[in-house]
């Protein structure tokens, strides 16, 4: 087995590494253009966060329930569960938290990716069976352009369109682990690497590249459309929010930063 070839088989990984980043900093600076819209419209920085809060709350619930339920299901003991947003150092806000006790890295780093496994299933199911975003992404890589724009302009017509945009942009927009919930996966991570590489080096490469790798990469190109998608939504939300900010911060002569 030629590893170029096996990891050839598994472009899936490529697609995800290329696509997290530019989802995070559209996420973030999204975010921080619609704090400054709710700012400029009460000109109170505790109001604003509270709208902030309850713009996001169907995706923030839907996160923490996902820790909380895993946390159970696996026997981990699970405290205060909390909606309430809360300000952290750094200029970060905390828009809810369960607590939970301390527990192996196993357990741990699966409570923690709770919210990207239910964020991404509700995300894909809105995608495919309510809004139909897979036939536009496959006519934009057939290079089907005229295909692409008719469906793209089609999309408001559909039943209840805008509901289903609003909650794939919440639910997609709060999915990501934090960073207490990624405390663990490095030791995961570490674990899986080396097992991977030993049953290489032990000649199990053919068989995973025949009965793992297939599989394998269809997850992680699902999981890279999800982020492809939760980019591309974010991205046609910046347009006016960050129009109407700087519309805003010339009649208020506020300067935000």
């Amino acid at each position: 087995m030629h590893l170029p070839a096996f990891w050839s088989n598994l472009n899936g990984l490529m697609w995800v590494a290329l696509l997290l980043m530019p989802m995070i900093l559209v996420q973030r600076f999204l975010h921080r253009e619609i704090q400054t819209f709710f700012f400029f419209l009460t000109h109170k920085p505790d109001i604003a966060i509270i709208l902030f809060a309850i713009l996001f709350l169907p995706g923030v619930f839907i996160h923490e329930l996902s820790h909380l339920l895993v946390a159970r299901l696996l026997g981990v003991h699970t405290g205060r569960f909390s909606l309430i947003p809360r300000p952290l150092p750094g200029g970060q806000l905390q828009l809810g938290y369960v607590e939970t006790e301390q527990t192996d890295w196993v357990r741990a780093s699966l409570v923690g990716a709770a919210p990207l496994i239910s964020g991404g299933l509700l995300v894909g199911f809105l995608a495919n069976y309510q809004m139909h975003l897979p036939l536009l992404w496959n006519f934009l890589q057939n290079g089907q352009l005229t295909l692409f724009w008719m469906g793209l302009s089609s999309l408001p017509s559909l039943p209840n369109f805008w509901i289903w945009f609003f909650l794939t942009f919440v639910i997609s927009s709060t999915m990501l682990p934090s960073n207490s919930d990624r405390h663990s996966w490095l030791p995961l991570g570490l674990v899986l690497i080396i097992l991977f590489g030993s049953a290489i080096l032990l000649g199990a490469g053919p068989w995973m590249e025949k009965n793992l790798v297939p599989g394998m990469n269809s997850f992680l190109n699902a999981v890279a459309m999800l982020f492809g998608l939760s980019s591309t939504v974010h991205l046609i939300l910046i347009i006016p929010f960050y129009g109407i900010n700087k519309i805003l911060a010339r009649i208020s002569r506020y300067k935000v930063r």
